[in-house]
């Protein structure tokens, strides 16, 4: 397994394929597997490797939080699609005529055969992920909207935060929860598509309202 060469264009189109129907290296949630292909690719993707940027974006938003991410970091060739051969160098050095390094450096000249090799596996790496139906990777969350004060109204609040309408965004049920000094806050579910809505953008246009809304906060994310 393994993406090979994240930072040039072979290895991004295999991290951008993988991530088109998951929202993370491994599991549900960021991790140090995440931490260690950020830090491979290096830098943002191309605005065409939309999937990948998406989850480069989030990932970088956890910079400050990066080291208490849960897991241990593995090597990188141990993350990735399993049907890709590893070439991140860390096979030993064994000369066997298998072991040709399918996304070695572009400054290295590349024989005819390992040209093929690599076309032959890409080939079928998108065949297999032709067959598979595309999922729609969605998270269900709980937000917490603070008002200034015991003055404001919050039916109004409320109806401020329901007018935002984009796509990927359903709002759910809501509730208003005391915080203390006749203070109530909205708490509001919602669900959306994570490949068109974050919490970064809910939050920039929920604070936008600024004559009722104080901050934002997540009190619960769970994929769905």
């Amino acid at each position: 397994m393994g993406f090979g060469d994240l930072r040039c264009a072979v290895g991004l189109k295999l991290l951008n394929d993988f991530l088109a129907d998951k929202s993370y290296i491994e599991g549900y949630v960021p991790s140090q597997a995440d931490v260690a292909v950020f830090e491979a690719v290096g830098t943002p993707p191309p605005p065409e490797l939309f999937h990948a940027l998406r989850w480069y974006n989030h990932i970088k938003s956890y910079d400050k939080q990066k080291t208490s991410l849960p897991g241990v970091k593995k090597a990188l060739g141990k993350y990735g699609p399993a049907d890709v051969e590893d070439a991140t160098g860390t096979g030993g050095d064994s000369k066997d005529d298998d072991d040709i390094d399918l996304f070695g450096s572009d400054e290295e000249e590349e024989s005819e055969e390992a040209k093929r090799l690599r076309e032959e596996r890409l080939a079928q790496y998108e065949s297999k992920k032709a067959k598979k139906p595309a999922l729609v990777a969605k998270s269900s969350i709980l937000l917490d909207v603070k008002p200034w004060d015991d003055e404001t109204d919050m039916g109004k609040l409320e109806e401020c935060v329901r007018s935002i309408q984009t796509d990927g965004l359903v709002w759910g049920s809501s509730k208003l929860v005391p915080v203390g000094y006749g203070i109530k806050k909205l708490q509001i579910q919602c669900v959306v598509e994570d490949d068109k809505v974050g919490t970064d953008m809910l939050e920039e246009k929920i604070t936008a309202f600024e004559d009722y809304v104080q901050s934002m906060d997540v009190a619960a994310f769970n994929k769905i």
